[in-house]
């Protein structure tokens, strides 16, 4: 009986004392300062940041079984998930960009879309910049804000047809849009959508200054 109490007793204070333990301070992965993506990025879209690699492999191995393998092995470190450089940022200015959609959300769509060449634009702010396709009825816009060193963050909408004003991001969940924006070379980049609401698995627009 004596034995039981003092386990009792042992007990008790091993509890009052794992009470006293100081918490883990967040780490900087996870802090969200002001002006940051992640206070700006809308809960659905960091899941989509965060499961990046996930759709890359999901989206591949959807438009090779539907027999696109040459087309992906073609485009060499464009649409390998791993292949980004360190010296991610996009210089303010004028680009040719050409969208490659992977994989489908349907069994019977297509596997693999390669579009031709449209205009983008790259305009400097305060801290963060702003890239937009002008061109091509499909048209992301939207903010590029700085993460680590190999890779920006992109979090807009998709602007559609003769749509002249974009909508705000985080009204419209099916056209908010998330990316990441890597350098796979020099002078060339791509902006790295995964999960995009429609059609397809991921998007990858490839971004080369224009003249």
């Amino acid at each position: 009986m004596k034995f039981g109490k003092t386990l009792i007793l042992a007990a008790g204070l091993l509890l009052a004392g794992c009470e006293t333990v100081p918490s883990i301070p967040a780490s900087a992965a996870d802090e969200a300062p002001p002006g940051s993506w992640r206070a700006t990025a809308t809960d659905a879209d960091k899941a989509r940041i965060r499961g990046w690699y996930r759709s890359w492999q999901a989206a591949l191995a959807d438009a090779r079984a539907k027999g696109h393998g040459a087309e992906i092995a073609a485009e060499g470190v464009l649409l390998q998930p791993l292949a980004a450089l360190p010296g991610p940022e996009l210089p303010a200015g004028d680009y040719l960009c050409r969208t490659i959609k992977v994989g489908a959300k349907g069994r019977s769509a297509l596997g693999y879309i390669a579009y031709d060449w449209f205009r983008c634009r790259v305009t400097a702010k305060q801290l963060v910049s702003s890239l937009t396709k002008l061109s091509g009825s499909q048209r992301p816009v939207g903010t590029v804000f700085p993460d680590n060193l190999k890779r920006q963050i992109f979090l807009g909408t998709l602007e559609l047809g003769d749509e002249t004003i974009p909508l705000n991001y985080g009204s419209d969940r099916m056209r908010d849009m998330a990316g990441l924006i890597e350098r796979v070379g020099d002078n060339r980049w791509r902006l790295v959508l995964p999960a995009p609401a429609y059609e397809s698995l991921l998007d990858v627009i490839e971004l080369v200054p224009a003249g």
